[in-house]
């Protein structure tokens, strides 16, 4: 019964106009946490709310979701979103790295299941004055708590030549990093880099005509190795993944969705970490370190999105859904 109410549940938001925030892969999510009535799930990044509006339905009248953003602007959506919940929709202004300490003060000891839809979302691509977007003119932020920490703008500012082009190396692959970040460092001599739109010009003007040829934006790499400097995103996806592990029961699962390659080997690595049973050096004729395996892997394959998703939401093209249930 409760299965069939989840499976009808995704189905309309399914149904859903092109202009709706449509959370990701939410069918294959919903199957691997296969939430059951009186549950707690923790939703790490609640967004819109469009992954928590179906996890609640299926936990029913005695369960809970946790909600957690660092976003203050998704929460109240998402707060908004699932009003008619009531008290079983619990919202957490934090970040997702500190998940086990935002249980632990909630007096949270374990909890059923745990989602995370990582990168940046449609609400704040779409918000020119958030500076994620290089499509729309704003200020350069890019800050997913906009109470914390500096800007994108003041990465750009205050970071040496050499800093900038590691993070155009490391963040976005960016292959003209050296000559990016120099020409970065340049520019902000003349006047300060303070709007996407002189972000993107610049950007353009140093990479040139034959940067088009590419399928993605010019300035798409840039964009990226910003907001993950800014946001320090890779570092937050091992403590979500320490975590929630260590917060679920046995036998339920963490599901996490990237969006580009680096998220996608943090979790994947991680994840096989976590599932090893032997870390000693290879040739010791016994295992030393007596290390026993802390999940399992049920997703050898990471999930995409079918041809028919893609269609209805273009965002959703790159995305990677990977699991793992704890053992």
């Amino acid at each position: 019964m409760m299965l069939a109410r989840t499976t009808q549940r995704v189905e309309e938001m399914a149904n859903f106009s092109a202009n709706t925030h449509l959370p990701v892969l939410l069918r294959e999510v919903a199957d691997l946490l296969a939430p059951r009535p009186g549950d707690v799930i923790v939703d790490a990044t609640v967004g819109a709310g469009g992954h928590s509006e179906v996890l609640l339905d299926a936990v029913g009248e005695r369960g809970r979701v946790f909600g957690i953003d660092r976003d203050a602007d998704a929460l109240r959506s998402a707060t908004r979103r699932l009003a008619r919940f009531g008290a079983r929709f619990v919202p957490v202004h934090g970040n997702h790295a500190d998940l086990g300490e935002i249980l632990v003060t909630r007096g949270v000891d374990r909890v059923d299941g745990v989602v995370a839809d990582l990168g940046v979302s449609s609400l704040q691509l779409d918000s020119p004055e958030r500076g994620f977007s290089f499509l729309q003119d704003g200020p350069l932020d890019m800050r997913m708590d906009r109470g914390r920490g500096p800007s994108a703008a003041d990465l750009v500012a205050s970071l040496s030549e050499t800093e900038l082009k590691t993070a155009l190396r490391n963040f976005g692959e960016e292959r003209r990093a050296a000559t990016l970040a120099r020409a970065l460092v340049r520019e902000r001599d003349l006047r300060p880099i303070r709007t996407t739109g002189h972000l993107v010009q610049l950007v353009e003007r140093v990479l040139g005509p034959a940067a088009r040829q590419y399928r993605i934006h010019p300035a798409t790499r840039t964009f990226q190795a910003l907001r993950i400097a800014v946001n320090g995103e890779l570092e937050s996806i091992q403590g979500l993944i320490e975590g929630a592990v260590s917060s679920l029961r046995v036998g339920r699962r963490l599901a996490v969705v990237s969006f580009h390659s680096l998220e996608a080997r943090a979790v994947k690595e991680r994840f096989r970490e976590l599932a090893a049973t032997c870390v000693c050096p290879p040739g010791l004729p016994v295992c030393g370190c007596g290390r026993v395996n802390l999940v399992r892997i049920v997703t050898p394959r990471a999930l995409v999105p079918s041809p028919e998703e893609v269609e209805q939401n273009p965002r959703a093209r790159s995305a990677q859904l990977r699991a793992v249930e704890r053992v």
